[in-house]
């Protein structure tokens, strides 16, 4: 249990139990108490102890025998990535991704993410140290699906999206998981990049700040990291990557807008039932034609091959719309990381409105 940093098991054990109790405690000051939130931090202390009882020094596992080699390999890259994180791109130098536990599962949490029927905006649920987000976490699948059932009983539409990664912010060493080792090198990386961006800025009740903060930070040390590391080969087709994920997400913003037109309108109901599923169709069909353009590449097929609805088309939205923005505050920062973080920082404390018609322009929208 101990992590690379000394922290012993009853010392982990009394943070934890202190980090618990300081979020009652919030929950019952903002009116979030009850049996209902009670057992939904529970599970999530639980959750989090489970996987902090796994961890191993990945250094530890990289000198003994017994590690299995193809173990050991993917283990040797994500602690290279891990390095590059902070040597490079200036991200926290801390012991997280610096452990590794199995948890035995092909995912770590189920994030349920729900809207109105006729609503673009994602609901929203608020913690005390994390702020208000908007999804819903569980460590158990079948925990969240069963909430996610009693969302939709209320006529919401609703999407349980499982997550093989996930931050505590900072505030505990964060353990490389195996739910992450079936990525190739440059995907593990990535997400180690965007993980340990969520602990340099964290900007409270604004999801969409901080995710495309974090995806822009993912995109830019990638590439860096393939720069210093792989072929030209390999950094062309991840920038083909990168823009064929802007255009996916260009497709859905699309039908998001006209979706928001189509709710704020004074249709009836059943004719807004129709319009919204005319407005998928048509989403579908857009996604026929950008594969024809990329020449029969289905990279986004499994997305489509499930219902779509509202709920999933904010999840996209949280972590894409403003990275374009990030992108401009990069350039004005000289391409300077630590320079950046601190122009981040400053647009962070800026009230929500100030903040996102400022990414809007650096975005050039």
């Amino acid at each position: 249990l101990a992590s690379p940093g000394g922290c012993a098991p009853r010392r982990a054990a009394t943070l934890l139990r202190r980090t618990l109790l300081a979020a009652l405690l919030g929950a019952a000051a903002t009116g979030l108490g009850g049996c209902t939130t009670l057992g939904y931090y529970a599970q999530a202390v639980s959750g989090h102890l489970d996987i902090v009882s796994r961890r191993q020094p990945i250094d530890r596992l990289l000198a003994a025998e017994a590690t299995d080699p193809a173990l050991r390999e993917r283990l040797r890259s994500a602690l290279a990535a891990r390095d590059f994180a902070s040597r490079e791109l200036g991200l926290p130098d801390n012991g997280s991704y610096r452990s590794y536990a199995d948890i035995e599962r092909r995912y770590v949490t189920w994030n349920v993410i729900a809207t109105e029927e006729f609503s673009v905006a994602a609901r929203q649920w608020c913690f005390p140290i994390a702020g208000c987000v908007p999804y819903r976490g569980y460590y158990s699948e079948a925990e969240a699906e069963a909430f996610a059932a009693g969302l939709a009983g209320q006529r919401l539409d609703v999407f349980v999206n499982p997550a093989t990664a996930y931050s505590t912010l900072g505030w505990f060493d964060d353990p490389l998981l195996n739910t992450m080792l079936a990525w190739h090198d440059t995907r593990l990386a990535g997400v180690i990049f965007h993980e340990l961006a969520h602990q340099q800025v964290w900007v409270k009740d604004d999801a969409a700040f901080n995710e495309s903060f974090a995806v822009f930070v993912q995109d830019e040390g990638v590439r860096r990291w393939l720069q210093a590391t792989a072929t030209p080969e390999d950094l062309a087709a991840y920038a083909e990557r990168i823009e064929r994920r802007r255009a996916f997400a260009a497709l859905l913003r699309a039908t998001r807008a006209e979706l928001a037109t189509l709710y704020a309108s004074d249709a009836g109901a059943e004719a807004m039932r129709t319009a919204k599923e005319s407005a998928f169709a048509r989403l579908r069909a857009g996604y026929a034609d950008l594969k024809r353009r990329w020449g029969g590449y289905g990279g986004y097929d499994n997305w489509f091959d499930r219902p779509l609805n509202n709920a999933r088309l904010a999840l996209v939205a949280t972590y894409n719309d403003h990275v374009a923005g990030f992108a401009g505050l990069f350039e004005r920062a000289h391409r300077d990381f630590p320079a950046f973080y601190a122009a981040v920082a400053e647009l962070g404390a800026l009230q929500p409105a100030a903040r996102a018609a400022r990414l809007a322009e650096l975005g050039g929208g």
